[in-house]
């Protein structure tokens, strides 16, 4: 009989909040799978702390986050994220009331989003296989679109104005730029992509554009390309092989990025990680998909993406093996057909879990 007896090593303390509709099913499958890879991989160990920052519970009380929601996450290594969002509450007030500010005061400056082809999914792009596509998206996490400067003036007039101010700033600009070409040497293909409009946009982008090629003089061996986020989309689709890394603001990474999640099979096996790369506060690390009120509750959500998203928690935090562990688990999982019906399966989400669990039991645990 193999023996699940390890020793218990190191303790990572992980703040999770399951936050809206399908953000508590796969949070609670997260942490399921989670539990198990520490059990069979072995050397460390989980601690979860769950808090109830939700819409529900802020239609009730009136808050998101307490006062002292963001000192009470810097306690712990990481921070796991459902989603937020519920058509009770303005999709504004729920972004500025919880996951934007964890992500701006816990310096969390960039938004890393890998997207590839798992083995037993498919591409809705004809011909496109593994290996085909494989993408990182560096997306800048803290300033530019998603700033929050600017306001409403006259509001209830005729003549009422709104603005909406995108900044670019010299720090923010250069650190986000540093890691994309880092993000990029470390890749085989060493190909960064720039993702712009400064044809339109004459004055941050093109700010953003001249520090890109000011860092790009420290990675002589790191190719480069300008494009303008409307031709990125075109390459998304037609020529995808052809993109490695690619470097952009808020508002485009964040609209690229489900893009490509569509492109490498469904947008519920997307995920993202909120980094603070000083490691002065705890990351944070979430599915891309959002609360999908339509499903909610339904047990039918692809934990793919959360899973996905877990293993870069594990990876962050130190546990190569165990990330490592995990990914393989999903992928010989989806490769056997075990999939939610985004995927083309028949499976629902406790299926799909108990199934990876399982494989991590198979592949682990004679170890």
């Amino acid at each position: 009989m193999p023996s699940h007896v390890h020793e218990i090593g190191k303790v990572h303390r992980i703040a999770c909040i399951p936050g809206d509709g399908i953000g508590v099913e796969i949070t609670e499958a997260a942490i399921q799978v989670l539990t198990k890879l520490s059990e069979v991989v072995g050397g460390f160990q989980f601690d979860f702390t769950s808090f109830d920052w939700s819409s529900k519970a802020y239609l009730e009380r009136g808050w998101y986050m307490p006062p002292d929601g963001i000192e009470q996450l810097k306690k712990f290594d990481a921070i796991y994220f459902g989603a937020v969002g519920w058509p009770d509450v303005p999709d504004h007030i729920s972004l500025w009331n919880l996951i934007l500010p964890i992500r701006k005061e816990l310096n969390q400056y960039v938004n890393r989003r890998p997207n590839r082809i798992l083995e037993g999914t498919k591409s809705p792009l004809e011909g496109c296989k593994i290996g085909d596509l494989d993408w990182m998206f560096i997306r800048e996490n803290s300033e530019g679109e998603y700033s929050g400067q600017g306001g409403i003036s006259n509001e209830s007039a005729p003549h009422a104005m709104a603005t909406e101010l995108t900044v670019y700033t010299r720090v923010g600009t250069e650190r986000i730029m540093r890691f994309a070409f880092e993000t990029a040497r470390s890749r085989p293909k060493k190909h960064l992509i720039l993702c712009t409009k400064s044809n339109a946009m004459r004055h941050g982008m093109v700010f953003w554009d001249r520090i890109f090629y000011e860092i790009a003089k420290e990675y002589p061996d790191v190719k480069t390309e300008k494009m303008l986020v409307d031709a990125i989309t075109v390459r998304m689709v037609l020529h995808p092989k052809s993109m490695d890394t690619i470097v952009a603001t808020n508002l485009h990474a964040d609209i690229l990025t489900d893009l490509a999640a569509a492109l490498s099979g469904s947008i519920g096996i997307a995920p993202s990680s909120n980094l603070d790369p000083t490691r002065a506060n705890p990351s944070m690390f979430e599915p891309i998909h959002g609360s999908a009120p339509d499903i909610a509750g339904k047990g039918i959500a692809n934990p793919v993406g959360a899973f996905w998203s877990a293993a870069e928690m594990v990876r962050w935090v130190g546990e190569e093996k165990g990330a490592d562990a995990l990914m393989k688990a999903v992928e010989n999982v989806t490769a056997r057909g075990v999939k939610t019906k985004d995927l083309g399966g028949s499976e629902n989400t406790k299926g799909v879990t108990e199934a990876v669990c399982k494989e991590i039991e198979t592949l682990f645990g004679s170890s």
